[in-house]
């Protein structure tokens, strides 16, 4: 499981094929009156492609990573040719001004806002381009909007799709960490009062549209958070882990049509697992049966990347999570 010059490829033209494909397109907009009836370019000058906004924001932190780790690729050039021209401070200004409107409010809450913090980050690994300074902006309003967030969310949100906080929680922490300690500090609050007594978790998943594990993203947020001895944590929370149950948790699944969008979310599924077995299978001491079961989740998807657009469109980015968990994981085992 690596990601060489060959699937980097694979992954940038992919990537590329759609970022700047303005139709078909979903679109997250709230109308206040019949001047709000524009097309996705004018509202998302910056980000009109790649089906949904969310989807265009995580494809692109996708081709600025692969150009960040492989600056020699073929595809390299036509990256950091199209980011100067996406990048701009007209067009992220334009997003800003959008996400600003007392009707996007709740815009990309909070599954798009963890992306942006995403590829803020990624882009801030890029100093010798204005891209980061460029989007920054964005990603404050988006701090701004998870601090008001959390402090009137009752309760999390565990469903496998968009709207689950656990994950937007784990991407978020990596930008808060540098760019917001602050908000980093919170997460870790809010993750403590939500989820720092759960015990003997009783699994129901996969619905049939999840693409992620509402069970294992807590179980991530909790070992990145870092705040309680995670093993003890995992064995309260998960005490059948080391009999390989539930099974629910380490079988891939299969879409029956990956030609619906909502079904194929299923691949997504696989991979996202996948992730979450790396950032926390080393503490989970798993027995022999499932030592790596994000292999067996990472290949049932993984052809998945490139085919039917329902897919094309978002899957590489949860591959390339997977890969660089694996990769990161490998070297620290080896130092």
């Amino acid at each position: 499981m690596s990601i060489d010059p060959g699937l980097a490829g694979r992954f940038a033209r992919t990537a590329l094929s759609h970022v700047a494909q303005e139709y078909p397109n979903k679109l997250d907009h709230v109308m206040a009156g019949a001047q709000d009836l524009l097309s996705p370019a004018t509202l998302h000058p910056a980000f009109p492609g790649s089906f949904d906004w969310h989807s265009c924001v995580h494809s692109w932190w996708t081709l600025l990573t692969i150009r960040r780790l492989y600056p020699d690729l073929p595809e390299a050039p036509q990256i950091t040719a199209l980011a100067d021209s996406t990048f701009t401070a007209e067009k992220l200004g334009a997003e800003l001004t959008y996400a600003q409107r007392p009707q996007s409010r709740a815009f990309e809450r909070p599954y798009g806002w963890a992306w942006y913090a995403m590829l803020h980050r990624e882009a801030a690994r890029a100093p010798e381009k204005p891209w980061a300074q460029q989007m920054e902006p964005l990603a404050r309003h988006f701090a701004a909007g998870w601090r008001d967030y959390l402090g009137v969310l009752a309760y999390p949100i565990r469903t496998g799709t968009h709207f689950n906080t656990a994950f937007a929680m784990r991407l978020t922490l990596d930008w808060a960490e540098t760019f917001d300690p602050g908000l980093a500090r919170l997460m870790g609050d809010k993750a403590m009062e939500w989820f720092g007594d759960h015990a003997d978790v009783r699994p129901l998943e996969p619905s049939g549209d999840d693409f992620l594990s509402g069970t294992l993203t807590v179980a991530q947020v909790m070992r990145k958070v870092g705040r309680v001895p995670f093993d003890d944590w995992l064995e309260q929370y998960l005490p059948t882990l080391r009999e390989g149950r539930p099974a629910c948790l380490f079988d891939p699944v299969v879409p029956r049509d990956r030609s619906d969008g909502k079904m194929a979310h299923l691949d997504g599924f696989n991979l996202s697992r996948a992730w979450s077995w790396i950032e926390i299978g080393n503490a989970a001491r798993l027995g022999s049966g499932h030592a790596a079961p994000e292999l067996a989740l990472y290949n049932a998807s993984i052809e998945q990347v490139d085919k039917d657009y329902m897919s094309s469109h978002w899957l590489a980015s949860f591959a390339l999570l997977v890969i660089l968990a694996y990769e990161e994981r490998d070297a620290s085992s080896s130092n």
